[in-house]
């Protein structure tokens, strides 16, 4: 006979908070870059510098993702429906997915005009270039501090995060672009600088892009070490095989676990009481929030073929 265990109506208490920090941040960051936005598209367009210019495309864009971002916390807020029994939590992971991407556009338009830059250098107004670009990373430092905490909590909140971060880098590219100018007169700084900032973007959001793809495929979580955990299981009085093991995010700090158990069922425990120690170990030590166990006697009832192959547990590592 099969038996159960699922996530109780908690489960989704880390998520939320998450959510509600991230939503204080999120929009506390969007009042300083859209304060900020303005001042940077006017200075690029009177300075005629890209790295300026760059610069406020990025902020303009940094002002959308927060946007998105924000969004895809509200989407993901509303509730579980039949046809959507997880709700709409993976929002925030597809809103991660396409900030990444929009940087991958916003790098191919540096590299484009940047090209543009080195076959035929315009004269650049370095005085508006350096005093638009030393405010811009005053705001992006501010931005910054303001994401980063959140940053760590959410993948959604992260893209928003890698946008700042990326327009950090181009105001530090525009002022020291600006000093090379002022100083030695070459203009060539300008594109150079560009280039190696697109490269750094480029880098940086490749990362995000791998993580939120490796959620959207419904990946092992990063932090879960799943061949421990089976051990672990193996390891309670009474079971005598873990398979058909699947962990997964929902979204950020939401992880899910489904998993069958076959179990001595002459022992003296109840199977009750096997359930309540496999779910205290799958979510106190492994910190899963949304847990499903199906107790079996034996392998030979189960059509599912999906065991993961993993070390037995050592002797004396039984559980309580």
């Amino acid at each position: 006979m099969a038996r159960h265990s699922h996530g109780s109506g908690l489960e989704t208490a880390g998520a939320n908070h998450v959510r509600s920090a991230s939503r204080r941040s999120l929009t506390l960051a969007l009042g300083l870059t859209l304060g900020y936005m303005v001042a940077q598209i006017v200075g690029g367009i009177l300075s005629q510098s890209l790295a300026l210019l760059a610069d406020a495309g990025h902020m303009a864009t940094d002002g959308a993702a927060i946007l998105l971002a924000i969004l895809a916390l509200w989407v993901a807020g509303r509730p579980p429906s039949i046809t959507r029994t997880f709700g709409f939590q993976r929002t925030e992971v597809l809103a991660a997915f396409i900030n990444a991407l929009s940087l991958w556009a916003i790098v191919g338009w540096i590299m484009v005009e940047a090209y543009r830059r080195f076959t035929d250098p315009p004269e650049i107004q370095v005085g508006i270039m350096l005093g638009v670009g030393i405010g811009g990373l005053l705001v992006n430092l501010a931005v910054a501090a303001v994401l980063r905490r959140s940053a760590h909590d959410s993948l959604n909140v992260q893209g928003a995060f890698l946008h700042v971060m990326g327009d950090l880098l181009s105001s530090l590219g525009v002022v020291a672009a600006g000093f090379v100018i002022l100083v030695f007169g070459w203009n060539m700084a300008d594109p150079i600088l560009s280039v190696v900032i697109g490269v750094l973007i480029l880098i940086s959001s490749g990362r995000l892009l791998w993580k939120a793809s490796h959620v959207l495929m419904e990946g092992t979580p990063a932090h879960l070490n799943l061949h421990q955990l089976c051990q672990r299981l193996e390891g309670v009085e009474g079971v005598t095989g873990v398979h058909d093991i699947h962990a997964w995010s929902i979204t950020t700090g939401y992880d899910a676990l489904s998993a069958h158990v076959t179990a001595d069922r002459t022992g003296e425990r109840t199977s009750d009481q096997v359930l309540r120690n496999l779910r205290e170990i799958a979510s106190r030590e492994f910190g899963i929030s949304h847990v499903t166990i199906q107790l079996e006697d034996s392998l030979g009832g189960c059509p599912e073929d999906h065991h993961v192959p993993h070390p037995a547990p050592e002797p004396g590592a039984a559980g309580p």
